[in-house]
Parts: structure tokens; C-alpha cells; sequence
């Protein structure tokens, strides 16, 4: 059980000494302390663990005694009226504001670059209404997901179905800022195909309500993906309106495995292109297969299968990918529980760090014809950066038309920062030229911003207009997505 249940698990201890902050902030005076403390039920000094999150390069830097900056102020509203009133004050005076919660995110999204207030959103939480009959789900955006999904299922006998690995560090909205993909996602999608609403307070104070009338809705465009993914660049979202499924009667598990990654992927893809959807189709090639699963045959590449849901339609799932993998070999399926029981265990992670080694993952996504290149590109393009050690990769999440790969790198280097950055540089460069997507669902944040422009080509001034005509005065969490800001320039 999550010791911090129900509230932010800070990634790594800071030593017992004077912190250092890594980009420099700026001080809110104390007129707008007051002011702020006039419109929201708790507003008090910034602190270290408020300008942080589990971006991993960070966890180097806490060792060190250093955290990423320090906002002024951290505003704890507790509804979206004090959001509302929070905001309307900073863009007013022109102070950024970074909204944030479990601060989870690994890529330095919600670290307030630039100082200013840290929008603490712990306290907007709490399920606001089920409808069982539409299976539709009301929430605040505050709310952490372990909570959530642990009500959904002893209340109201429904699931969200979003399970990242993350789920008892991250709240619903950060899932939505940063477009968050659920273990289970092959089933069940993606957090943007489950969004039907929101509510959204903007810059300048206005509370808007996005969708939520009624399915597939023809009205103009889908303004609810307006805001998700932006990151709390466009607007702090505060409610969310989210479908919700029948508990799960039926769970079937299958585990195969295959003499090379390209032969694993083709066995997804030809599953997927038949309409079979299991909720969990991963794919870890050799050398996370022998990591994590102590396979026999240290050269295979194990595929973990698990689907849920009514009999008929699981058994036929199950039906179609075990056709699909006959060119593999079949392997004890107690390998899916192996994988069930350590899916979201972290704790290797600060050893690792305190020893001097950098490592990081970073996840893309691609079409299926373009996978293998990927693959193969970017393991030897990170293999080549100087001090780097070990790099692996699996397929995470699968679709019809392509597929995420999950790559991780680790090494050591006497400037960690900047073989840090060479790693990614690698592992982006080979994904951009192959077509790829920068992200499948860990999101932009500080560290990708970098990448934007060309990530994005002609589109990235839309985005800008958004940004423009939405958050005029820059205020909403600056440095972040590779926009400009009025307050400097990016510091990573």
C-alpha cells in the first residue's frame, strides 16, 4: 500500500542540508500574498518538494542537494472558484502560476521554472457523481487515481480502466494534461479517448466547460482536446467527465515468446489488424526479457498477453493472438503475474541514482512500418554516446495503426547532464526522421520542449496563436511545451 496514499510521494529524499535550486525563480511580493489570501483557503511559503517532480535527471541533482527552483508561493485552492480567483489575481499582476498535484511527471512538467505560484491541486478532489446507466464518471481533477479506481470499483461496481504505472503518484488531472496512457490501454484507450468533459479555468480568471452534452457530439470542434495535453499551458483544468466500464466478469492470461523483436511486432500487428484488442499486448525484447523475466533462453523476446471483460469476447481475443503467435513459441503464462506483481515498483530506482548512474525512459510511438527501424536506430544510435552502458526497449501499448516503444538507457559519465541529454538527443533524432511521435503519453513537459518546433513543423505557430489568445499574458506554466515566455528562456 502507497504510504502517501491520497497525496504527493516525493521521488527521493533531500539530504539534511542547505538546498540549492538549479534555475532561478522569482519572489511573489507580499501585496499579492494578501491578495491571493483573500480568493483562496490556503496560501503559504514555497518549498522544495513544490519544485520538483519525478523527472529522473532531477533525482541526481536531489542528491547533490539541489531541486530544479523554488516557487514564491504554493496556493492549495479547494474549488475551482478559488482557482478561478487565484488565477485571476496572478494575471492581473503578471506572476506565472504552475499548476500542479502529484507532480509525477518525468519530464520536468510541472517544476515551476520561473518561480512565481505553485498551483497545488491536491485539494480538489473527490468523485462528484456516477451515472451508472451512461456509464459516465464526474471527478475533480485533484483526485489520485489508486483513490479513485478503489471507489469506482467497491461503490459503484464500474472501472475507469486507466492503470499507469503511476497510478497511486498521479492524479486525474495530470492525466489529462499530459495525454497519460493506462497499462491497459489496448482495451481501453488512452486518457483523451475516455475524456467526454471538462471544466477549465482559464488565465484570466473565466471558467469555461468543454463537451460533456452527449456522444460524438457535432458541435464545432472538440474543444475537451483543446485542453488535453496541453499541460497546464492553455487553462487549469479542474473537473473532468470520463467514461467508466462494467466491472470485468473474466481475466485470461498467455505469455509467448519469439527469436527476434521484429518477429514479436509483426505477431502484435497482425493480431491488432484483425480487431483483437486484449487489454495488455507487451513486447520486451532480449535484454529486458532476461532482466526482468529470467527466461530460460536468454535470446528470446517475450510477448505478455492479458485481456478482460465478458467470456465470449475474451476467449475470442485470446483466440485471434494465440493464431497470430504460432510462429512463437508458447511460454508459462505465470510469466503475466511475475510481470502483475513488480508493474509498478519504482524503488530500484533511487539506488540506481545514488550510486552515480544516470537512467532514464523515454517513450515514442510510431506506425508499425516504422517500429522496426526505430528500434533498431535508436539502440545504436544511444549505444553510441560516450559512457553509455546498457539500452533496451519494449512495445508498451498497440494499436491498429502502430505502437508505443518504451526505450531505457543507463550509463555514467563524469558530466552526467550532458550524456543525459546526448541519450535523448539519440533516442528523438532517429524517432523525428523516421516520422515518429516525440511522445506517446509521458508528454512534453521541460525536458521536450526542445524538440517542439520540429516535432510540430508549420503547426507549432497554431500552437502559439493558442497560446496567445488563451494566456495573452504568458502566465500559465511558462517554459514548458518549447513555447516562449515573457519571464526568460527555457533553462533546459
Amino acid at each position: 500500500m502507497n504510504a502517501n496514499r491520497g497525496e504527493p510521494t516525493p521521488p527521493i529524499d533531500l539530504p539534511d542540508q542547505a538546498i540549492t535550486t538549479r534555475f532561478p525563480g522569482r519572489p511573489v511580493d507580499a501585496a499579492l500574498v494578501e491578495r491571493m489570501r483573500g480568493v483562496c483557503s490556503s496560501v503559504t511559503e514555497g518549498d522544495a518538494d513544490h519544485g520538483r517532480d519525478w523527472w529522473p535527471l532531477t533525482l541526481t541533482w536531489a542528491v547533490r542537494g539541489e531541486v530544479p527552483a523554488l516557487p514564491g508561493v504554493v496556493a492549495r485552492p479547494a474549488s475551482t472558484e478559488e482557482v478561478a480567483g487565484v488565477l485571476r489575481v496572478c494575471n492581473e499582476a503578471r506572476v506565472p502560476v504552475t499548476a500542479m498535484a502529484g507532480r509525477s511527471g518525468v519530464c520536468g512538467g510541472s517544476i515551476p521554472v520561473f518561480g512565481g505560484v505553485a498551483l497545488d491541486l491536491c485539494a480538489l478532489s473527490g468523485i462528484v457523481g456516477v451515472d451508472d446507466r451512461s456509464l459516465l464518471l464526474d471527478v475533480r481533477a485533484g483526485t489520485f487515481g489508486d483513490v479513485l479506481e478503489d471507489e469506482l470499483r467497491s461503490a459503484h461496481k464500474v472501472t475507469l480502466g486507466h492503470w499507469p504505472q503511476s497510478i497511486a503518484l498521479s492524479t486525474v488531472g495530470g492525466w489529462l494534461a499530459c495525454r497519460s496512457a493506462g497499462q491497459y490501454s489496448t482495451r481501453y484507450g488512452k486518457i483523451e479517448d475516455m475524456v467526454v468533459g471538462l471544466e477549465v479555468v482559464l488565465a484570466d480568471g473565466s471558467v469555461v466547460r468543454t463537451g460533456g452534452r452527449g456522444p460524438r457530439s457535432a458541435a464545432g470542434p472538440d474543444l475537451n482536446q483543446l485542453f488535453v495535453g496541453s499541460e497546464g499551458t492553455l487553462g487549469v483544468i479542474t473537473e473532468a467527465r470520463l467514461r467508466v466500464h462494467p466491472l470485468p466478469p473474466v481475466e485470461q492470461r498467455a505469455a509467448w515468446s519469439f527469436s527476434s523483436f521484429e518477429e514479436g511486432l509483426e505477431a502484435c500487428r497482425r493480431a491488432l489488424r484483425r480487431g483483437a484488442t486484449p487489454a495488455v499486448l507487451r513486447l520486451y525484447d532480449d535484454r529486458e526479457s532476461a532482466r526482468n523475466f529470467a527466461l530460460e533462453d536468454d535470446s528470446r523476446h517475450l510477448l505478455i498477453v492479458l485481456d478482460e471483460g465478458d467470456e465470449s469476447l475474451v476467449e475470442a481475443t485470446l483466440a485471434v493472438v494465440g493464431e497470430e503467435c504460432r510462429t512463437g513459441r508458447r511460454e508459462d503464462e505465470a510469466l503475466v503475474e511475475r510481470w502483475m506483481s513488480h508493474r509498478n515498483d519504482v524503488s530500484a530506482l533511487e539506488q540506481v541514482v545514488r550510486q552515480g548512474i544516470v537512467v532514464d525512459t523515454c517513450e515514442i510511438a510510431a506506425r508499425w512500418s516504422a517500429l522496426p527501424v526505430i528500434y533498431e536506430g535508436a539502440l545504436a544510435a544511444v549505444k553510441a554516446v560516450k559512457g553509455a552502458w546498457v539500452v533496451s526497449a519494449h512495445q508498451s501499448h498497440a494499436y491498429t495503426d502502430g505502437a508505443c516503444l518504451y526505450f531505457t538507457f543507463a550509463g555514467q559519465r563524469e558530466d552526467g547532464d550532458e550524456f543525459y541529454r546526448e541519450a535523448w538527443d539519440a533516442v528523438t533524432r532517429v524517432t523525428l526522421e523516421a516520422g515518429g511521435a516525440l511522445s506517446h503519453h509521458h508528454g512534453v513537459g521541460l525536458n521536450r520542449g526542445r524538440y517542439m518546433a520540429d516535432t510540430l513543423g508549420s503547426a507549432f505557430g497554431v500552437l502559439a496563436s493558442v497560446k496567445g489568445a488563451l494566456d495573452p499574458a504568458g502566465i500559465l506554466n511558462p517554459g514548458k511545451l518549447g513555447l516562449a515566455s515573457p519571464f526568460g528562456t527555457s533553462p533546459w
